[in-house]
């Protein structure tokens, strides 16, 4: 290889390398601000295709899309100073990449963490205003936009950034706490539990009075029923036995000797000592030939 190629060669690889740092793109997703030997130039690079001074201009590029800073869980008082833990987190997105770049030297880290100081601050200051029913249920979407408005009130200048939306992930008992409500809660489920037991008791009761009761009353009225029954039995027999006897006094009173024979000579065992001449024999006298 001669000279001139070598030179010609060293001369496009210069070329390329000056082509290469004159050229940047930025993307729509992206914002970006143009740097001068430190110095801000360009404070609001636009997405597209860009062409800047090689080796001396400098092109720092941030994530323009919308972001999340999780805050850490902290602990805040209410306004009856009631202890609480919060989880929450806030969206959020650069809204000027100067200031946003003064501001942390585009070092996300560092504005997320400024980020998490005011949302803890704005928590505090708002959950002291409010009652426990209030953060959890009642005013909590007014809670939320007024930490939102307050954030971007200071945010906005010193960071550089814009707070769309801040939400409460979990508000919880401190675990201090939470062992010594749970215990009251337990006690109150155990007095709730015996009064409803005390009360069962006692209607069970009632139902075993009242059932004893009924089964008295029918036990009296099918006895006092059968008693019926059994005296109109007796009546109607006697009114047949009369009948009989009255159509023929002779028959019957033969009959009922008869019976009477039959029960009193049923077993080989029984002795019956009478007179012969008792009225007990009259009907056997009286077959004798």
């Amino acid at each position: 290889m001669g000279n001139k190629s070598l030179v010609a060669l060293v001369a496009g690889l210069v070329l390329a390398l000056v082509a290469w740092n004159s050229f940047y793109i930025v993307a729509e997703t992206e914002r970006a601000v143009l740097l001068q030997f430190g110095r801000i130039v360009q404070p609001d690079v636009q997405p597209g295709l860009h062409v800047k001074l090689p080796f001396i201009s400098k092109v720092r590029i941030f994530d323009g899309r919308l972001l999340t800073d999780d805050a850490p869980t902290k602990r805040f008082l209410t306004l009856e100073k009631k202890a609480v833990m919060v989880d929450a987190y806030a969206k959020w997105r650069i809204k000027s990449a100067e200031v946003y770049y003064k501001a942390t030297s585009g070092n996300r880290e560092i504005a997320e963490q400024r980020l998490s100081q005011r949302l803890e601050s704005g928590l505090r200051d708002q959950f002291g205003k409010r009652t426990l029913h209030d953060v959890v249920s009642g005013e909590r979407d007014g809670l939320m936009a007024e930490i939102t408005k307050q954030l971007n009130t200071t945010v906005g200048d010193e960071l550089g950034v814009e707070v769309l939306d801040v939400r409460v992930k979990a508000i919880d008992l401190p675990k201090e706490v939470n062992r010594s409500v749970f215990d009251r809660m337990s006690t109150e489920r155990e007095r709730e539990a015996r009064e409803h037991r005390a009360k069962g008791n006692e209607l069970a009761e009632g139902i075993r009075a009242d059932a004893d009761r009924q089964k008295r009353v029918l036990l009296a009225e099918a006895y006092r029923e059968a008693e019926e029954a059994r005296g109109d039995g007796d009546a109607q027999a006697a009114a047949i036995y009369a009948k009989a006897y009255g159509q023929d006094q002779e028959f019957y009173a033969f009959y009922r000797s008869l019976r009477a024979y039959r029960e009193a000579f049923a077993s080989k065992n029984d002795v019956l000592v009478l007179d012969p001449n008792s009225d007990f024999f009259k009907y056997l006298q009286k077959s004798k030939p």
